[in-house]
């Protein structure tokens, strides 16, 4: 694994080649996507995850690849929206503050703010999808629409991807000595991102009960949970191992083992996520907590 090509911009068809990157390299782009990463999470709104509906994923996805577009820009499609459709709610809704008073005005301020998402609502993810593809493919001319998802991002769209993330840990993986089938393996990570982003919500509530060791968390527990479902870093490492227990289940101990070390997300953790994935694909019962490991779902306090 490693290679001379970035780890962004790649065309879709080449996918990414792993061989000698210098390591100083791989750390600095490392510790700043684990930098923006814990930023993002510190800064999460509430809302975060509203917007990943499967039927809005598969539609960017669906809409992606029928226009041929570049792998890494479905993700950052599906994430534009997402902040873009959170920060026009919130915008829209301190607009018609006045409303506050009562509930019969809250009720009219939230169907007002509902029917104009709804009436733009296409034609802002077909913006997003074009948004993505022109940052991939470095295009400049933007219509009016794109304009007006970039004014409410406040031009804050060059965020890093999961994707990207997966990418490093594998060029790292691959620098580590970490010996792995790398196209197969990249190939193998890009259909498990996939997999997580369509089927997003029963994955996490998976993870979730497996943390609670409870089948009906409290809604403190889910609000708690919202920094897991958001976390790149988690969701990336997690996608690495279920690839590596996949397709080379030898090496699955050995790449958890330097998953953990690079990251610091615990052994225990990145098996509970590797198992939520899996039971999405095949089905199986609930694994055990081992002790003395700790993990990030750790955030979400025991029911009571």
């Amino acid at each position: 694994m490693g290679s001379q090509v970035p780890l962004e911009g790649r065309g879709r068809d080449s996918g990414p080649l792993f061989s000698g990157v210098a390591p100083e390299i791989i750390e600095d782009t490392l510790i700043h996507l684990a930098t923006e990463n814990e930023q993002y999470l510190s800064e999460l709104p509430e809302q975060a995850g509203c917007f990943k509906e499967t039927r809005i994923v598969e539609f960017i996805f669906l809409l992606s690849e029928k226009w041929h577009l570049d792998q890494s820009t479905r993700y950052q499609a599906v994430e534009l929206l997402e902040r873009f459709l959170i920060k026009q709610v919130e915008q829209m809704c301190d607009d018609r503050g006045s409303t506050k008073g009562s509930t019969q005005g809250q009720r009219s301020s939230w169907s007002s703010v509902r029917d104009q998402i709804t009436n733009t609502f296409v034609l802002r993810l077909v913006s997003c999808v074009q948004l993505a593809s022109k940052l991939s493919l470095h295009y400049s001319e933007l219509l009016e629409s794109e304009l007006a998802v970039l004014n409410t991002l406040h031009f804050h769209i060059n965020v890093s991807t999961p994707l990207a993330y997966v990418e490093l840990l594998l060029e790292v993986l691959g620098y580590n000595g970490c010996l792995l089938p790398a196209k197969p393996l990249h190939q193998m990570c890009v259909q498990l991102l996939d997999l997580c982003y369509l089927t997003r919500e029963t994955i996490y509530d998976t993870l979730l009960k497996i943390a609670i060791e409870n089948s009906t968390p409290s809604k403190l527990q889910i609000a708690k949970f919202l920094t897991v479902k958001e976390d790149f870093m988690l969701l990336a490492v997690g996608v690495i191992s279920t690839g590596v227990f996949i397709l080379s289940p030898g090496h699955w101990e050995q790449a958890v083992e330097h998953l953990n070390c690079i990251t610091g997300i615990t052994p225990q953790s990145i098996l509970e996520f590797s198992y939520a994935v899996v039971r999405r694909i095949v089905g199986c019962t609930t694994p055990k907590q081992h002790r003395g490991t700790k993990s990030p779902q750790d955030r979400i306090p025991p029911q009571k």
